[in-house]
């Protein structure tokens, strides 16, 4: 079933109306050929006029879109010969998060990416996209795998955040992020990382210490949602919208601010109105980027790495 945010209603209802006259003239035999045309040449400024002035809370519900591509069917559209790895070799397997080696045309590529579910049951079976630490270990694993194979890391985020519950915090889910964040630093392969929708707080930045991090046009990257914001801040609700604003969480404030270093364009209207299309884009900014990222040493892939992070939130002298 096809759902449909409130900014996309206007869109939806003028698509439909120049649906039911295309119908009309083929069914009453009546030449509307140059009023069609005209409406047809309408319908995709009015929609590029419509995504281009989304506020940020907008953004936010369209990078958390049922029918939005998942990382993982960005995995089965771009890349080939995927072979899944599964555990990280002290507690369990968490479908939170998966990876294994893979190639990208004629490049071998080790891909991590977080999952959703469609429904109840797919959700269940990755915990809603909320990693538990031996997500994070298995990523590190995998990563650290890449680095003896010498292939470059790709990972793909889109989860709403680390795991809260009393389980992680047991197995020591802050632990599990701050080795990757420690461990990713070391690694002397490039790492390109890239945010497909949600990407929540340490979750997200637990697999993303890139030399490259991108964002897709309609996803966002913050310290938390603007629905925890508002509740810490206001204490309402209704600051749900203001929190999104204030929390500068969408491509072009991240970009802007340094926070990533690229933003890949989705088709008009989002990635879940074209998957294919969107797929198509994201290969070529893979692809791009890794052929920047693979002429440099190890060495200087660490420093940079280091140097990318270590500048964020440099404010000048």
């Amino acid at each position: 079933m096809a759902v449909t945010l409130e900014f996309e209603k206007s869109i939806l209802e003028l698509e439909e109306k120049v649906a039911a006259l295309h119908r009309f003239s083929q069914e009453r035999d009546i030449d509307l050929g140059p009023g069609l045309a005209t409406l047809d040449t309408k319908l995709p400024e009015v929609r590029r006029k419509i995504f281009s002035s989304l506020t940020p809370w907008e953004k936010v519900q369209l990078a958390r879109h049922p029918q939005r591509p998942h990382p993982k069917d960005y995995v089965d559209e771009i890349f080939t010969d995927y072979l899944e790895l599964c555990g990280d070799r002290r507690y369990g397997d968490d479908r939170a998060i998966v990876g294994g080696f893979a190639r990208l045309s004629q490049r071998h590529v080790m891909v991590i990416a977080t999952q959703k579910g469609r429904n109840l049951k797919q959700n269940m079976d990755v915990n809603f996209g909320y990693a538990h630490p031996e997500g994070y270990r298995k990523a590190l694993r995998l990563m650290q795998l890449a680095d003896k194979a010498r292939v470059p890391v790709i990972t793909l985020v889109d989860t709403p955040g680390a795991y809260p519950g009393v389980g992680a915090a047991e197995r020591h889910i802050g632990e599990s992020i701050a080795v990757n964040l420690r461990e990713m630093f070391r690694l002397a392969v490039p790492i390109l990382s890239i945010i497909t929708g949600e990407g929540g707080s340490g979750g997200a930045l637990g697999i993303c210490v890139g030399n490259c991090v991108l964002i897709m046009e309609n996803a966002y990257y913050s310290v938390i949602t603007p629905e925890g914001c508002a509740a810490i801040l206001w204490r309402s609700a209704d600051a749900i919208p203001k929190a999104a604003q204030a929390l500068k969480l969408t491509g072009r404030d991240l970009l802007k601010l340094g926070v990533v270093d690229g933003i890949i364009p989705e088709p008009l209207g989002g990635a879940h109105r074209d998957p294919v299309g969107a797929a198509e884009l994201l290969k070529q900014a893979i692809v791009r980027q890794l052929d920047q990222l693979c002429a440099m040493s190890g060495a200087q892939l660490q420093q940079a790495r280091y140097d990318r992070f270590r500048n964020l939130g440099v404010v000048g002298v």
